[in-house]
């Protein structure tokens, strides 16, 4: 995933004034927020949704996007931020509408488990150096990771969210673990995320003209092996799932597993009878007639030929190594860089 050069020296600048260290100045911010969340008042609309050009407390404010917000869920997100405020949990670089609104929807809307499920957010972040993790943490093994697991962002779905993909049938887990480790690999996910928050999803809001922080995902089990694909594999993948649960919630928009057999679809068919019907509602598992379905949500030229797609990226490793999306138009990431 390659780095877009600027923008994090631009980030850290805009936090400056944000994250004084002095503690006489985190006490005169914390006041000064705590006034201005309980004198602030509440905008109603006659109707369920409002069309706005500027968003409130959020990251992308500056940005002229469309922002359609449910009346019931502002009221909920303005009542949790006064919360967060009171308890002294909401630090200015996630003092966002749309994060704050992605931690209730997790919890549906119970303010106490929203509370407590931000607070282990902001405790892991500390303890796993997540806010500087871009800057901090250089993963030197990727080209070779990528030999073995074979993944990457590809183009955008038709409501401009960025498509990330990954060829599970290919994955290798004795030779991956054989030139990183699960602690590594891990740091590497998570910094992955973090990029996605701090490039993708900003250059994905600025090129569709709209609030983006959710992604479509493809993953294609082709030449799947459950034997080869082992415990260790399983358990990363589950490691992964529970971090991005946990500390990145409501950041799926769909999910496309294709190319999948009449054992997978089986166990598919099994495991979501566990599972919250809100969850399995956005993931679609497929055979290996998925084109026309990929095609309702993805425009062929956004996907790589071996998912059915018209792209034909000319990175010598191929579409999937190409990274391609509007996070990597300079024009637009310098649109970016002045807000």
């Amino acid at each position: 995933m390659p780095e877009i050069v600027g923008i994090h020296d631009h980030e850290r600048t805009k936090r400056y004034y944000f994250e004084a260290s002095e503690d006489e100045k985190r006490r005169t911010r914390i006041r000064s927020l705590k006034k201005k969340a309980m004198s602030a008042s509440t905008k109603l609309t006659h109707s369920l949704k409002r069309r706005s050009k500027r968003v409130a407390h959020c990251r992308f404010a500056s940005i002229s996007t469309e922002d359609f917000r449910d009346e019931k869920e502002e009221e909920a997100v303005n009542s949790f931020r006064q919360a967060l405020i009171e308890k002294d949990l909401l630090p200015a670089r996630h003092d966002d509408y749309h994060t704050m609104l992605r931690f209730l929807k997790a919890r549906k809307f119970d303010l106490d488990k929203a509370m407590l499920m931000w607070s282990e957010m902001l405790n892991w972040r500390k303890e796993q150096g997540v806010d500087t993790i871009i800057e901090d943490f250089a993963y030197e093994e990727y080209e070779e990771i990528q030999r073995y697991y074979p993944h990457g962002y590809h183009g955008v779905d038709r409501g401009g969210r960025p498509v990330y993909i990954e060829r599970l049938g290919k994955i290798e887990p004795t030779k991956l673990m054989n030139v990183t480790t699960i602690e590594r690999f891990l740091k590497y996910h998570i910094q992955g995320f973090e990029r996605t928050f701090a490039e993708k999803f900003p250059a994905c809001s600025i090129a569709a003209r709209r609030h983006i922080d959710s992604s479509t995902t493809i993953l294609d089990v082709q030449g799947l092996n459950w034997r080869s694909f082992g415990k260790l594999a399983h358990d990363l993948v589950m490691r992964m799932q529970k971090i991005d649960g946990d500390n990145y919630p409501e950041t799926l928009h769909q999910m496309f597993i294709v190319n999948a057999g009449n054992g997978f679809r089986f166990l598919w068919n099994t495991a979501k009878g566990f599972l919250d019907p809100k969850t399995t509602a956005k993931i679609h598992v497929l055979g290996n007639k998925f084109q026309s379905n990929l095609a309702e949500v993805i425009d062929p030229s956004q996907l790589p030929d071996f998912l059915g797609g018209t792209c034909s990226c000319p990175n010598p490793d191929g579409c999937l190594r190409s990274d391609k999306g509007p996070w990597n138009d300079p024009e637009l990431m310098k649109v970016w860089l002045c807000l």
